[in-house]
């Protein structure tokens, strides 16, 4: 009863993380599955099916707070779905592990795009740019519907990052479509895991908790989003693609405990110090925007 307790809380934070920075469910949940030995292809299933209720709490939030772009939305929903259950499919015949850090090493890059983008130039919200087309988005959903269903997570930290490295659209809107365009991703996949591995492989009642806690985290986070300025989500979401996607490159690499706290003491700080930077200078982004 305790544990489930545990999963709960676990799911409220990992859903107040998703919801309001556009990734973290998957990754956060996946991991902490797979630290209590559950395989990977169960622990993805596992996780895939708990985000069909919390995706859909998380999408009709953002929904009713405006946060989406619908532009975008069913450009880039389809092809990931459709990308998903094929992931879900071949899972266990493809070394999504082997795969992981190669993701890692290209976010991290992107990562750091994104906190120099935000620190260094102004950026408008309101700036509108050419639209982006579907010979963008298609390849971007399959790719992140893809790994999101090998990986057990992955969906928002391909397509949320990629979309905010691109002008015309704001942190907050990229965030609100790629979470409201999960639901989609999480159905589809669920029906490839099920299709391949059988109802008898889920952990349902951690299912249900990771359910409880994000379905309650949900509306929360979308709020968030809405009140959070678009200058501070920019610095905020790259510095949470670092900081998640050095913890797999640092697992990889097996560092020592005390390398590896370091190392996480250096990416932290440093990323405080560049909220605390964007902070002191919002006066420049409330000049752009005024």
């Amino acid at each position: 009863m305790n544990k489930l307790i545990i999963f709960s809380m676990i799911g409220f934070l990992a859903q107040l993380v998703d919801g309001s920075l556009g990734m973290g469910f998957g990754a956060t949940s996946s991991s902490l599955l797979l630290m209590f030995g559950i395989a990977p292809a169960a622990a993805s299933a596992s996780i895939h099916m708990a985000e069909i209720a919390t995706t859909a709490a998380s999408g009709a939030s953002h929904l009713w707070f405006k946060n989406v772009d619908k532009r975008i939305l069913w450009r880039l929903t389809i092809p990931g779905a459709i990308s998903a259950f094929i992931g879900a499919a071949f899972l266990s015949s493809l070394p999504g592990d082997k795969l992981k850090p190669f993701i890692s090493v290209f976010l991290i890059v992107l990562g750091l795009y994104i906190l120099i983008r935000f620190l260094f130039f102004n950026h408008s919200s309101k700036s509108q740019g050419s639209p982006i087309s579907s010979k963008f988005l298609t390849p971007l959903g399959m790719v992140g519907g893809f790994f999101d269903a090998v990986g057990g997570g992955g969906w928002g930290p391909i397509t949320a990052p990629v979309l905010i490295a691109q002008n015309g659209i704001s942190p907050k809107k990229v965030i609100g479509t790629v979470d409201t365009s999960e639901f989609a991703i999480a159905v589809s996949a669920t029906l490839g895991f099920i299709l391949f591995l059988g109802v008898d492989q889920y952990q349902w009642q951690w299912v249900i908790a990771f359910m409880i806690g994000g379905v309650i985290a949900a509306p929360i986070a979308a709020w968030l989003v809405r009140i959070v300025p678009s200058y501070l989500l920019g610095v905020l979401v790259g510095g949470f693609i670092i900081l998640t996607n050095s913890m797999t490159i640092i697992k990889t690499v097996g560092l020592p405990v005390s390398l590896a706290t370091l190392a996480y003491s250096l990416i932290i700080g440093l990323w405080a110090v560049a909220i605390f930077y964007q902070f002191k200078n919002r006066k420049r982004f409330v000049a752009v925007h005024s």
